[in-house]
């Protein structure tokens, strides 16, 4: 009679799915997009927007908002976007209307 041979997987296998797991969860639609505030009314075009003190945009200024997703340089932020939603679903697997956090 032939034994049957379990395969038996390395814990480094293991180990690595495990992170994968983790790294998807951290990632999916309970996680918030970064963001930065922002001077609405500094916005230039070879730098974006004015990134401000979070305050500002704590304190319903009005022309102070979240700027989602953005690269951040020196002080600027460019290439993002003021909806949250949609920087949700650049980043996370497609959450949009979620009822999440």
């Amino acid at each position: 009679m032939a034994d049957k041979q379990r395969r038996r997987l390395r814990s480094s296998t293991v180990v690595l799915g495990g992170m994968g797991v983790v790294a998807a969860t951290l990632t999916s639609c309970g996680s918030e997009p970064d963001r930065r505030c922002v001077d609405t009314n500094s916005y230039e075009f070879a730098n974006g927007y004015r990134v401000v003190a979070d305050s500002s945009c704590s304190s319903y200024s009005a022309s102070a908002d979240w700027y989602y997703d953005a690269d951040v340089e020196n002080g600027w932020a460019e290439d993002g976007t003021f909806d949250r939603d949609e920087a949700v679903d650049r980043n996370g697997f497609g959450c949009h209307g979620s009822s999440g956090g």
